[in-house]
């Protein structure tokens, strides 16, 4: 995985508008090492705890808005603040990540760091917050909204059904109904079927 190396003054472009100083002073605090990647289907950031004379390790996709990237970075951190309170007895996700993690989104609320439509669906998601962004999926459409024109790709619950579409390495998939929260989509290949969540960014319809 393709890594970047930035001065911490540079992490302000990634960030929305009054978050960068709450951020940094996280960093400083807790001593962090944050890397910047290139994007990452299956995961938006990931978090390493300290080791022998390793700091903390964080990572986020650097493709991110400012607002996905701060979300995904408060939920590392997040991360980060269990492990330092309670190590390895809690479960990654449990209520006392829940707990910790809500503290530090309500920091960043009120302050018109996020646009309202934004700031809107995360305190709906306040409630029961879910394990990763992703499967937050009112949030992450919410998020889209904000994403460069550019930068968009095709979503699977885009797509008519019976549509053919081809995913990153070239595995051509036939979209079918969509079973409770996910479509069920036919490998072409090999005729296995799989199931897509509607958010996954597909390549354009193949003819």
């Amino acid at each position: 995985m393709a890594k970047k190396e930035y001065p911490l003054h540079q992490l302000s472009h990634f960030l929305p508008e009054g978050s960068f100083e709450y951020i940094a002073a996280y960093l400083h605090a807790h001593k962090v090492h944050l890397t910047i990647t290139r994007e990452r289907r299956t995961v938006l950031g990931d978090y390493r705890h300290a080791l022998h004379d390793r700091n903390h390790r964080i990572s986020v996709n650097g493709n991110l808005n400012p607002y996905a990237f701060l979300i995904t970075l408060i939920h590392e951190l997040a991360h980060l603040v269990t492990f330092e309170q309670f190590g390895h007895r809690v479960a990654a996700h449990g209520k006392e990540w829940k707990h910790l993690y809500k503290l530090l989104l309500q920091q960043y609320l009120g302050k018109q760091i996020f646009p309202a439509d934004v700031e809107q669906a995360l305190l709906k998601s306040l409630h029961n917050l879910p394990a990763s962004s992703c499967a937050d999926e009112p949030l992450m459409r919410i998020l889209r909204n904000h994403d460069h024109p550019d930068d968009k790709g095709t979503l699977v619950e885009e797509l008519p059904e019976g549509a053919v579409f081809a995913i990153e390495g070239g595995r051509i998939f036939k979209k079918g109904k969509k079973l409770r929260k996910r479509f069920q989509c036919k490998e072409l290949a090999t005729g296995k079927l799989y199931l897509f969540s509607g958010l996954y960014e597909v390549e354009q319809p193949t003819t």
